[in-house]
């Protein structure tokens, strides 16, 4: 363990960090206790002059490059704490109603009537140039990532393994860039762990899979609006991008559609990058379209959200109890309650 200053809005802590087993993730759950900042909304800076550091909370915490006795300064990204609190809405009563309560895993699929849709339960949309950028939901079955870029490269979310293998067969043909240190764990037990259907994905696929489709993969965070972006390499980029919606424990892909009631083959999967900062005019659809899921409480804030064991019914509160539990039990099915 190795000690780690933090200056913070409520004053300096110390804390004890294991720069060689913990993962980022461990890190902001340790900095939300003290300072009580969500890590989707937490911002930290190290070194002199401090320089912003980028979290990618499943990357070990190596990945930070920190060193024992380093001072971080943690701060509150103030745009996506106003991007946090719900939008008001212009119909009556909207506003003051209680937040929907999520099950299982099926926060991002949570509907009621605060956006209009093309029929009584059809998907979220938003006007964009060129059509509607509509919310395209794939099943909460732990392959949601796979089954989302399948739909978006290859049409159909029953590819969501070939997806997996894409992931795999890239990680052991490079262990340089996909090491035992930047996965965390031995490649061989990583591959055969991100193979299983019940595995989830993230920051390490999606990298991989931009690489691999030429694509970047622009993933817009319903809680915050904060948009991930996923680059391939400068010499494989081929100046498009797709965009996934991410609720905290979910993603689902987002399409255009020429007109509301086009048949799904019909939609446009990937588009050229018009521009590259966020006023890109797919980018400002995608942040509406999670503002419209944010207004129906359509995200999970994972540091927080109550989770049960669905193989030996323990409750767990967050993902750092359920990450702990998964190492401790070898149990890696859970279900919000």
């Amino acid at each position: 363990m190795a000690p780690m200053r933090l200056r913070h809005p409520k004053g300096v802590t110390t804390i004890q960090i294991d720069l060689d087993q913990a993962k980022v993730s461990d890190l902001q759950q340790e900095i939300f206790a003290i300072t009580e900042i969500p890590p989707s909304l937490q911002e930290l800076k190290a070194g002199y002059p401090p320089h912003g550091l980028t979290l990618i909370p499943e990357l070990p915490i190596e990945s930070l490059g920190l060193k024992q006795g380093e001072q971080l300064i943690v701060t509150q990204n103030a745009e996506a704490a106003h991007a946090h609190r719900p939008a008001a809405s212009p119909q009556a009563g909207v506003g003051d109603s209680p937040a929907v309560p999520m099950t299982g895993l099926t926060a991002s699929q949570v509907r009621d009537s605060v956006s209009p849709s093309p029929g009584p339960s059809g998907p979220d949309y938003v006007l964009t140039e060129g059509g509607y950028l509509v919310h395209r939901i794939v099943p909460d079955d732990n392959s949601c990532l796979f089954s989302s870029v399948a739909l978006v490269f290859e049409q159909s979310i029953n590819k969501a393994s070939e997806i997996r293998k894409i992931v795999a067969d890239e990680i052991r043909k490079d262990p340089e860039t996909w090491s035992d240190a930047i996965l965390g764990r031995s490649r061989d037990e990583y591959i055969s762990h991100i193979l299983k259907p019940s595995s989830w994905g993230g920051a390490i696929e999606l990298t991989i899979l931009a690489k691999h489709y030429s694509t970047e993969i622009a993933s817009v965070d319903v809680e915050t609006g904060r948009i991930d972006k996923f680059t391939p390499t400068s010499e494989s980029d081929g100046g498009n991008r797709c965009i996934l919606i991410y609720s905290g424990i979910h993603y689902d892909a987002a399409t255009i559609a020429p007109i509301l009631d086009a048949p799904e083959d019909f939609h446009q999967t990937v588009m050229p990058r018009m521009r590259e900062g966020d006023d890109d005019p797919t980018l400002v659809a995608a942040k509406k379209l999670a503002d419209k899921l944010r207004a129906k409480r359509a995200y999970t804030n994972t540091s927080t959200f109550d989770l049960r064991c669905q193989i030996c019914q323990k409750g767990l509160k967050g993902e750092k109890e359920a990450r702990a539990h998964a190492s401790e039990t070898g149990h890696i099915q859970f279900g919000e309650y």
